[in-house]
């Protein structure tokens, strides 16, 4: 049988990276997580970290005062980082919007590690090279862009995982950015407001 990759998630606590890391260390392999001390100790994500603890997931954190500090690593410390990122073989990102075009530094730290088999960004949307968007879609498109290129410039092996749209993040608040439930006074329509939507099950219809 062959033998689980080491896994080390980046942004492993929000919206996706929860679900992620937690398949991940219920499939066996061994599992890592760069996070803030500030997040460990945050009670918005005590029953996530709590969950990881029992599945037997690595904390990374350069935090000297955490009981739940393992390796070291810091997405905004490039030595450290590097030095996380060589007990793994994949690194999978999971981060958020503010926090796409940062993938870079973790780019510049798997090339100069050496040893990562496999890196997957923070993508889990639309396929950003065949999409005509409008903003604010559009810069977040262009930050995904980016980081692909440098990824494939780099010569690093990658997966790109275009899942498309996520109806729990949109539908809950009418695609309006920023808010946590539907407005109730006015809604933003995103582009010229003309484009027609299509069925999933009839193409043609308008």
């Amino acid at each position: 049988m062959a033998e689980k990759s080491k896994n080390l998630f980046i942004g492993g606590t929000g919206y996706i990276g929860k679900y992620l890391v937690e398949a991940s260390a219920q499939s066996g392999h061994p599992t890592f997580l760069l996070v803030r001390e500030s997040t460990l100790s945050n009670p918005e994500k005590s029953t996530v970290i709590g969950k990881f603890k029992t599945l037997g997931v690595r904390f990374l954190t350069v935090s000297s005062n955490s009981s739940l500090r393992g390796l070291q690593g810091d997405l905004y410390d490039h030595e450290s980082l590097v030095k996380a990122i060589r007990q793994v073989d994949v690194v999978i990102s999971t981060v958020g919007y503010a926090q796409l075009l940062d993938q870079v530094r973790i780019i510049s730290a798997i090339k100069e590690a050496g040893n990562i088999k496999r890196f997957l960004p923070s993508e889990f949307g639309s396929d950003v090279d065949h999409v005509n968007a409008v903003e604010p879609a559009k810069t977040a498109f262009a930050s995904k862009a980016k980081v692909r290129r440098a990824i494939e410039s780099e010569g690093i092996p990658f997966t790109y995982v275009s899942s498309n749209l996520f109806n729990g993040i949109f539908l809950a608040t009418l695609t309006q950015l920023g808010t946590t439930a539907p407005p109730r006074d006015k809604v933003v329509i995103f582009g010229d407001g003309n484009p027609k939507g299509k069925h999933p099950t009839n193409a043609s219809a308008g």
